[in-house]
């Protein structure tokens, strides 16, 4: 892989943690690694010149490359670990010490005892962890065993021993670490609350440690205590950077598939995470092309069996967001809603979702980077599916929306030969409407739009596309019919939900193919006049420029029109108020300040 390739793919890789996966020609693995920021670690790789020789050759080897997405840097680091004990990539370090990470156990026994371990014995005890911090995690006991009394003798406490007064307490009872359960002096019940509090703290809820900690500090600092003051603020910035729970490894999943779905249109896109033994071992998304209106459910079901003879998968339960029907009733199908199998397919999902929003930004950018000859070809392709007189070459899309009673904006995107013309695109903050009409709006618009380009004597667009469909095209058609342009252009609506093509005084729509060029190119046009006008809301919003109707009212502030606003939701719902419903709530002078401006505007 090139330094030009790579910049093809860089900004599909996204800022998070995760592991990366580089794959030589062949499509073997050969290096696997772990990063805080992933596009970050992977372009370090390709836009700076190695000294390491193995470096320099690995990157020469490098074909293509996959990335996992993770929720924190512990769980890359416990992923990349699995993945390199399973592949054994040719440039990883080769792992002589096979020394697996150390869990918290709570001992399947009477008053159990809780201690750090690195092997996990089957018997009914409960496991914590992995943990990849040893120290945070003594560090973690350390102060359980100050704040929780426990036992941390190896005697056998069964009740009938007990009973029998065999036992007597020792030093830790008298130092006050243990309350004696070894002679009666504590209940199982007690004990478990104590057990209870150390489950929460593992698995981090340390919210109420560290309060008791920063008390501490606190204490310590009006006392001028600042040497101990440093060392609990230490402790407590350890404790705020520990993370417990990893979705990557966990004792208590064993051997499970989990599979998630996510669906755009015709496509499918289905990711795959391969559990042994508690840990992930194998990542896979792949797309399906459905061909026929398939429902999620068969889409899944095909995946699951095409994925899992791929993968050489056997067990016997897989991992699901929905229950399906699956063919073979051996397997077990799990939905799970809380627990270490939810934290796994909610990664499965995380990554499903991410790469279907790659996936489509990658369409973006390979109609953006075809040659002139490619566009060419579909916007021919669109003259004659859409039946035009003129080749395409100057396409425009309008889209309004309104935001809260505020007056309504718009945006007009511009696209010649094919391609954005980020310098043409148009916003509008809409002059001529009194509160939200879609219609009126788009009519405004489109009526300044070409006005301005007969005015200016520019070149008119050879297509029209009005985002919103049949009511909205008309709307559209009023202004055109107004300025002598009807026949100069051709004019289209977009069903929002359907994809639908309208023409003016149709009946019936026009539906392109789905996977078609034109519809892809028009689904384009579409998006950009969508993405530019959220973009100017959340300009407007930031810098505080909606000004609500109401504020235009003398007398009026900003702290009224937003508790009428937040009241009634809405301008319209304020106008249709009486003198009492509207004073009740802001005041009689208010309420008749307001009323008079909006009969002063409905004034014919």
């Amino acid at each position: 892989m090139t330094n030009e390739e790579f910049q093809r793919v860089a900004t599909t890789i996204p800022h998070e943690p995760g592991v990366y996966k580089y794959f030589d020609g062949g499509s073997k693995l050969i290096y696997v690694g772990k990063a805080k920021d992933l596009r970050k670690r992977v372009s370090s790789y390709f836009v700076k010149t190695q000294d390491n020789y193995k470096t320099r050759k690995l990157v020469q080897n490098i074909h293509h490359l996959e990335f996992t997405i993770v929720d924190t840097e512990q769980d890359a680091f416990l992923l990349e670990n699995s993945l390199i004990k399973q592949f054994q990539p040719r440039y990883n370090i080769n792992l002589k010490d096979d020394k697996s990470y150390p869990y918290v156990v709570i001992k399947n026994e009477p008053f159990p005892r809780v201690f750090l371990t690195r092997r996990i014995i089957k018997d009914g005890s409960e496991y914590i962890g992995p943990f990849t911090s040893v120290g945070k995690v003594r560090e973690l006991l350390e102060f359980i065993r100050t704040y929780i009394p426990l036992r941390t003798c190896g005697l056998s406490l069964t009740a009938r021993l007990i009973k029998s007064g065999k036992y007597k307490v020792c030093l830790e009872y008298h130092l006050g670490n243990c309350k004696g359960p070894c002679e009666g002096l504590q209940t199982e019940e007690d004990y478990q609350k104590g057990l209870q509090q150390v489950r929460n703290i593992l698995k981090g809820n340390l919210t109420p440690v560290i309060s008791r900690l920063k008390e501490e500090m606190q204490e310590h600092a009006a006392k001028l205590e600042f040497e101990k003051a440093e060392v609990i603020k230490k402790k407590i910035e350890s404790l705020q950077d520990y993370n417990a729970k990893s979705a990557v490894v966990s004792s208590h999943v064993g051997d499970v598939d989990v599979f998630s779905i996510q669906t755009d249109g015709y496509q499918a896109y289905v990711n795959y995470l391969q559990v042994r033994n508690g840990t992930i071992i194998q990542t896979k998304t792949i797309t399906l092309e459905r061909r026929i209106e398939e429902s999620d459910e068969d889409s899944l079901v095909f995946a699951i069996a095409h994925l899992r003879e791929k993968m050489n998968s056997f067990v016997n339960e897989i991992i699901l967001p929905f229950p399906i029907e699956y063919p073979d009733k051996t397997i077990t199908i799990t939905v799970p809603r809380a627990g270490d199998k939810k934290k796994l397919l909610d990664l499965s999902m995380k990554n499903v979702n991410y790469f279907m929003e790659e996936m489509k930004k990658k369409k973006i950018l390979k109609l953006e980077t075809r040659t002139g000859e490619e566009n060419m070809k579909i916007l021919s392709q669109l003259q004659e599916d859409l039946q035009l007189t003129r080749l395409p070459v100057h396409i425009e899309c309008f889209d309004n929306s309104n935001f809260q009673g505020s007056f309504p904006v718009a945006a007009c995107v511009v696209f010649k030969d094919g391609v954005p013309s980020n310098k043409d695109y148009r916003h509008f903050n809409i002059k001529t409407v009194q509160g939200i009409n879609d219609f009126a709006s788009m009519s405004e618009v489109v009526y300044r739009r070409y006005k301005r380009l007969l005015d200016e004597k520019q070149s008119l667009p050879q297509l029209v596309i009005i985002d919103g469909g049949k009511g909205q095209l008309g709307a559209a058609m009023e202004s055109i019919q107004k300025l002598g342009l009807t026949g100069s252009m051709t004019v289209v609506g977009l069903a929002k939900n359907e994809e639908e093509i309208f023409f003016p005084g149709d009946r019936e729509s026009l539906k392109l193919p789905y996977n078609g060029e034109s519809l892809k190119l028009i689904r384009r046009v579409r998006d950009e006049v969508h993405r530019f006008g959220i973009t100017f809301h959340r300009q407007k919003r930031s810098k505080g420029s909606f000004v609500n109707e109401l504020e235009q009212i003398k007398g009026i502030g900003k702290q009224t029109a937003d508790q009428l606003l937040n009241k009634f939701r809405s301008v319209n719902k304020i106008k249709r108020l009486t003198e009492r419903e509207l004073g009740a709530e802001v005041g009689r002078t208010k309420a008749r300040l307001i009323l008079e401006h909006f009969k002063d505007d409905q004034a014919p």
